[in-house]
């Protein structure tokens, strides 16, 4: 039933139903609805508490600052699309649609007929390409299977949804964790301590979470080609712990769109308002607003009401619908449209209406529902996942029928635009008819009346209750407050330096190579088909014993050439514990020295997707936020003409708990303690014992480029059929710097404060990479170049070793011109590569 919350009780509301919002935002809404002189109901506040999430509004990177007392001038999103200003060149969208659109090479596609059905080539022209990549880390936390699979889900439907439609062709997933923790396996390096309870342990995460993410897309068809891995945890004391119990769940791709298809065009007054895909139920709940706050600041049940369920086969027939419209080409009836994601149909429905400036009567007795007792607050915001929204002419609503029966997608046309800018929300307020007559408005004033349309649409309230949500359109889109950041700089940290004179040449080695951030990846790639589609040139698997090394993954932009795109991934997050920049320079460097293996012509048709986790609030973490968006949007990006037209970003990365002292019982902060979780049900905790998992400022790069012939790639797999050698180039200036590195982990002391610190590696010259990309592209071009691998995690050791496993073959390293210290010269991870 509708629920009216009275003014005097929206902080109650906002803590009962998990709406995250600040009080700003609450005496905004206050005001608000005394303006117009009534109390908000219950859906009316979650629907403004998911459209203005910091998941949906990204508030902080919005925000102004002030850093250590000095106002700064820009904000976070401001420096970011300073690349696209300094570089806007090969991309055709950006920051304004569900991914970025990037210049792509002359290309045929090969589709059906509109008319006939019969797949033929259509003519080589110009292409595009649509890039996106998400992360689903809450979802992921609380449930894994379901979480790391409709984040696969979602961007595939950002790629599905980009301008009048797009095609997604190929996809990577990555994963943060804590320690694994592996029962029959215990590692050195990881020390016991409180694990939080509400919270799925990593080795759960990484056993279920990958089946997931490869589940949804083998059964949606879709190549998952790229990704990587990383396992990362350190003690601070006093029951804080720098780590992933908040995991970083990836998940991204690119997709084909065709050049006349990348603008979407506005709805206008009398445009039908949609749904495609399946049916509303009860699943995830509000999840926009428990993706934003810190894991154990809200209650448990609404963190497992938050996550949501797959179902790859209606997203698939759903793209069979976009793929029919899109095939229809300047004739496409889809004007407008976005997918569902969190905050479900009370986001995506205003923000449809939004960004074509008009408004909307919406009949929630039209919308598709499985669970009749839904209430109007549970069926306007569950994130029941494979659905869309869009604005289709009224005089091409029965074609459009005509196209999603023939691919047996369910749909609904739920509402209509209008001209005045206000929302209007009810039951049966049109009449029966959506066909080519159009809809009949039946009632539009502050009651409803009617029926349902179908036995699987929702039952009708009270006739004489009031429209459940009737608000201008700038209450929801309006000036909410603007945040403001105060920050201050942590002291620099004092961690220990590894000391290598002590180590084992031997035992670090394999050490190092047991890291699971360095060890074989292959149990994330074999669980998913690398070939679906036909487009694949490069997955992760190389050579004929099929080892998963390669640097990056490229796909063909058609089936009568050799040309394509590339993609690869950069991240070096343990860093930022001891210098943020210097972590987000080398997240860049690493993704363009991967990229390297691929053939692309220049630097400026690199496009990166910056994907940014933070910890915001948390003491001095926002400061090296700052620091680190700065190093790439003001500083790196522009000095190598590279840009970041996508991105996301995530900042509640720490999740907090009381341990009970009993097992694994815990309450969250802030929470009333359970009988069930303390010694004595008849008193309240005795000893609580806090403990903070906060993960570092971490910044995940891919980048996406289109390539040439894709024939002149370059693997890791060594070459035996002529002499040759191997080269290390380095770009560290001849600096060998161990900080945060795998081999420092590796010996991690439980017992002491880790020898983590020293200098970190870092791109110290921005036109060193540059020179080496030029070198590298030059050398394949001569016909030098036999294999490649870039230094990364591990150092150049990791990297000869993953050459020779490839090749089955042994190497003879001389390292008498790398430096007097082994160590240091075999485990730095200075930006670079091993050429052969």
């Amino acid at each position: 039933q509708l629920q009216r919350v009275p003014l005097a009780a929206l902080e109650q509301a906002n803590r009962d139903l998990g709406l995250a919002l600040a009080q700003d935002e609450i005496d905004y809404l206050r005001e608000r609805f005394a303006e117009l002189g009534r109390d908000p109901a219950d859906v009316e506040l979650m629907m403004f508490a998911q459209a203005n999430s910091e998941h949906c509004r990204h508030k902080i990177f919005n925000a102004s600052w002030t850093i250590d007392g000095k106002p700064q001038e820009r904000s976070l999103f401001r420096m970011i699309k300073h690349t696209h200003q300094q570089t806007p060149q090969h991309t055709l969208s950006a920051y304004s649609d569900n991914a970025a659109v990037v210049e792509g090479v002359p290309a045929a596609r090969y589709r059906p007929d509109p008319a006939s059905g019969e797949y033929r080539a259509e003519a080589v022209l110009p292409s595009a390409f649509a890039i996106k990549v998400e992360t689903h880390n809450h979802p992921t936390a609380i449930a894994p299977f379901p979480g790391a699979a409709t984040g696969a889900g979602g961007e595939i439907r950002d790629e599905g949804a980009t301008g009048r439609g797009g095609k997604p062709k190929a996809g990577l997933t990555g994963f943060t964790v804590s320690h694994l923790r592996i029962p029959t396996l215990p590692q050195p390096w990881e020390a016991p301590r409180a694990l939080n309870p509400r919270m799925a342990p990593a080795l759960d995460i990484m056993l279920d979470g990958p089946l997931g993410g490869a589940a949804f897309n083998n059964e949606f068809g879709r190549p998952n080609l790229l990704g990587y891995f990383r396992s990362f945890e350190l003690a601070e004391g006093e029951g804080l712990t720098r780590a992933y119990d908040k995991p970083i769940m990836l998940a991204g791709g690119l997709g084909a769109i065709d050049r006349n298809q990348v603008e979407k065009l506005r709805l206008q007054p009398g445009d039908a308002v949609i749904v495609l895909g399946g049916p509303a139920m009860l699943i995830g709940l509000g999840g926009g607003a428990a993706s934003s706050v810190a894991a154990g600041d809200s209650a448990e049940a609404l963190d497992f009401a938050s996550v949501q369920r797959e179902n790859p086969e209606m997203e698939r027939r759903c793209q069979e619908v976009i793929d029919r419209c899109v095939a229809l080409g300047s004739d496409n009836p889809i004007r407008w449209f976005h997918d569902v994601g969190a905050g479900g149909l009370s986001n995506a429905i205003p923000e449809l209406l939004h960004d074509s400036g008009v408004g909307g009567i919406i009949d929630l007795g039209r919308v598709l529902t499985d669970d009749p007792s839904l209430s109007p607050l549970e069926l306007w915001c569950n994130e029941s996942q494979e659905r869309y929204v869009l604005g289709v002419p009224q005089a091409r609503l029965d074609e459009f029928a005509a196209i999603c029966a023939r691919e047996r997608c369910p749909f609904a046309a739920v509402g209509v635009a209008t001209a005045e800018e206000r929302l209007v929300v009810g039951y049966g307020v049109f009449g029966d008819g959506i066909g080519e007559s159009g809809f009949e408005i039946r009632k539009s004033d502050s009651s409803v009346a009617g029926s349902a349309v179908a036995s699987n649409q929702s039952p009708i309230p009270n006739p004489q209750s009031p429209l459940p949500i009737d608000l201008p359109m700038d209450v929801l889109f309006g000036k909410a407050p603007k945040m403001h950041r105060d920050a201050v700089h942590p002291p620099v940290p004092q961690w220990p330096v590894l000391q290598t004179a002590v180590l084992d040449l031997q035992q670090a080695g394999l050490r190092v190579l047991a890291h699971p951030t360095v060890a074989s990846k292959s149990f994330l790639v074999t669980i998913g088909d690398r070939s679906v589609g036909g487009l694949t040139a490069r997955e992760q698997m190389i050579g004929p014993w099929q080892l998963p090394l390669a640097d990056c993954a490229i796909t063909l932009a058609g089936f009568d050439t050799f040309a394509g795109e590339a993609m690869s991934i950069g991240e070096r997050t343990p860093l930022a514990l001891l210098n943020a920049a210097a972590s987000a320079r080398m997240a860049v460097g690493e993704a363009i020295t991967n990229l390297c293996a691929a053939p692309v012509q220049t630097l400026d048709s690199i496009k990166l997707s910056a994907n940014w986790m933070a910890a915001a609030g948390h003491a001095g973490e926002d400061a090296l936020l700052y620091d680190a968006v700065r190093a790439i949007g003001m500083e790196l990006c522009p000095a190598l003409e590279l840009s970041v037209p996508v991105g996301k970003d995530s900042l509640s990365m720490q999740a907090q708990w009381v341990d009970a002292g009993i097992g694994d019982s815990a309450v969250g902060i802030g929470e009333t303690p359970q009988p069930s979780a303390v010694a004595n049900p008849q008193s309240p905790l005795s000893n609580p014992i806090a403990h903070k998992s906060v993960s570092p400022v971490s910044l995940i790069i891919s980048a996406f480029a289109p390539v040439g012939d894709v024939r002149t790639q370059l693997t890791p797999l060594l070459r035996s059929d002529e002499e040759s050698e191997l080269w290390l180039i380095g770009l560290g200036g001849g600096k060998q710097r161990l900080g945060g590195s795998v081999l420092a982990q590796v010996y991690a002391d439980a017992a002491a404060l880790p020898a983590f610190g020293g200098e970190v590696p870092d791109l110290d010259d921005a036109q060193r990479l540059r020179s080496f990309f030029e070198l590298i592209r030059a050398a394949r071009e001569s016909g030098l170049l036999l294999a490649y691998h870039d230094r990364s995690d591990g150092g150049a050791f990791a990297a000869l070793c993953e050459m020779a496993f490839a090749s089955r073959q042994g190497l003879d390293i001389t390292l008498d011109a790398w430096g007097d210290d082994a160590f240091r010269s075999l485990f730095n991870e200075e930006l670079g590569a091993v050429v052969q």
